[in-house]
């Protein structure tokens, strides 16, 4: 078992080391070390999920011989090595199942390119995960930044070279606040790991000194990292980026990216600041606000989209707003909700991207609603999980979507108040939204059109892909239970 307490610095460097070797190998190479890598790492981080379910306690690995306040760390427990799977599990299936479009998306000379910046965001995630000190959280989320625009500009069109360029603006803009979060943080305390960080931070909040410091680094990384994930009303990057790029990193950067930036602002919340101090500071109300807002004005620009990966795109807007509306509520139940929301749409949103992918092949290369009309019967595993993907996101029974605004709900309450009400009113509202613009497409998708032409497919791996995420997203639903007592024990050993 103690070799298990390498896979948090192994995961890392393997990606790092993958991503250089990838240099040197024409694309096809670069494919399979790519899925090679995630394979394993998947299953390492599933072997040390298991090791944690079995009783064991937290851990810390140290990076090189500087103890505190300067150290290297990482920390690795429950909720930590969950997270972990889900992400390569995800990455895995949008390489893997996004191969075709991969195919057709990218000119041949910059394929290994892409590969190498998905091994670099794999890279990136994995450190954000399991960082526990804020001048690695730093160097990685500049990282992820950097794969990110170079997924984005990988398609090499006029669209995507330009959205890539606006994620890159105001993505350098989020990264440059985060820096000055941890610098005004540092100055504070003297310290950079987690741990000394929250004992330092509470001490001087008891004793009343630098109050002012510690709240500028706490809205500086707050609004660093809400930009970088897309928040309301710092979402205006969002619809071009995942609309104009290549399908698959389309899918990464929604499912994987977005929530690599969240959760180490969760992290931030709990293992530095403490909930009570976010609660008592009044930021939870911003976010809770912003959330509120996203969810409602994304899912409104969704029912007006005449395009499908455009809807998908603002669907996204809308569920990071379920995401920080239950990180508003300043909870543990409520960062549970959002952990859990977290899961359940990556889960979704990369196989409604895939399938989209899918979808748009099969109509010749066109992502319009009129030219869609029928592909499902083009392309059935493709209709399928855009079916279920959208059930699971509006909220079907069953399905993941379901059970996470369950919880979000039931955080809410718990909560109590005003909060409940526009809790419940939102998720009402936003269901309510979900249902026009998913349902539109879904009947699009399935409605005969006699005069479509047969188009090219996308293939026998991106069909088992798309029925294995299927299947995730029932058992998200169905089995739900094991899950949230594991991310609740995960936070119980996190705190």
């Amino acid at each position: 078992m103690a070799l298990l307490r390498n896979v948090p610095f192994a995961s890392i460097l393997a990606c790092m080391v993958i991503s250089v070797i990838s240099m040197v190998f024409r694309g096809r190479v670069a494919k399979v070390l790519s899925y090679l890598l995630s394979t394993v790492l998947l299953a390492a981080s599933i072997a040390l999920s298991w090791y944690f379910l079995q009783g064991n306690d937290a851990f810390v690995f140290t990076m090189g011989h500087f103890g505190d306040p300067w150290g290297n760390e990482l920390r690795a427990g429950l909720l930590e090595s969950v997270m972990a799977s889900a992400m390569c599990l995800i990455v895995l299936a949008a390489l893997a199942g996004g191969s075709y479009m991969i195919r057709s998306e990218i000119p041949d000379g910059k394929k290994n390119l892409f590969y190498i910046m998905a091994d670099l965001m794999l890279a990136a995630v994995m450190a954000l995960i399991y960082t526990n000190d804020l001048f690695t959280s730093y160097v990685f989320i500049e990282i992820a930044t950097i794969s990110a625009g170079g997924l984005t500009m990988s398609r090499q069109n006029g669209r995507a070279l330009a959205s890539s360029a606006r994620y890159m603006i105001m993505n350098l803009v989020g990264s440059g606040l985060c820096l000055m979060g941890i610098t005004i943080l540092y100055g504070t305390t003297g310290h950079l790991l987690m741990g000394s960080l929250q004992s330092a931070v509470h001490s001087l909040f008891e004793n009343g000194s630098y109050h002012l410091p510690l709240m500028a680094s706490l809205i500086l990384l707050t609004v660093g990292l809400s930009i970088k994930s897309g928040l309301f009303p710092f979402h205006e990057w969002l619809p071009d980026t995942y609309s104009y790029g290549v399908t698959a990193g389309s899918a990464l950067l929604s499912s994987v990216i977005s929530k690599g930036y969240i959760f180490l602002l969760i992290k931030l919340y709990t293992r530095v600041f403490g909930l009570d101090l976010v609660r008592d500071s009044h930021i939870c109300i911003l976010l809770f606000a912003f959330g509120t807002m996203g969810l409602i004005i994304g899912s409104l620009r969704a029912t007006q989209a005449t395009d499908i990966r455009r809807m998908v795109s603002y669907s996204s807007i809308a569920q990071i707003g379920y995401i920080y509306i239950a990180l508003g509520l300043g909870t543990q139940e409520g960062v549970i909700a959002a952990v859990f929301h977290m899961l359940v749409h990556a889960f979704g949103k990369s196989m409604l991207f895939l399938s989209s992918g899918a979808l748009i092949q099969a109509s010749g290369g066109a992502s319009d609603f009129i030219s869609l009309r029928g592909s499902a019967r083009r392309d059935i595993p493709a209709g399928v999980a855009f079916t279920v993907g959208a059930m699971s996101l509006t909220g079907v029974p069953l399905l993941g979507g379901f059970v996470s605004k369950i919880y979000i709900a039931q955080a809410a309450i718990a909560r109590g108040g005003l909060y409940a009400v526009i809790v419940l009113l939102g998720l009402a509202a936003s269901t309510f939204l979900n249902t026009l613009y998913f349902l539109r497409t879904v009947i699009t998708i399935y409605r005969s059109d006699t005069d479509a032409e047969a188009a090219a497919h996308a293939g026998l791996v991106n069909s088992l892909f798309l029925c294995a995420m299927v299947i995730l997203n029932f058992a998200l639903g169905i089995a739900s239970r094991p899950l949230y007592n594991a991310l609740l024990s995960g936070l119980n050993m996190f705190i």
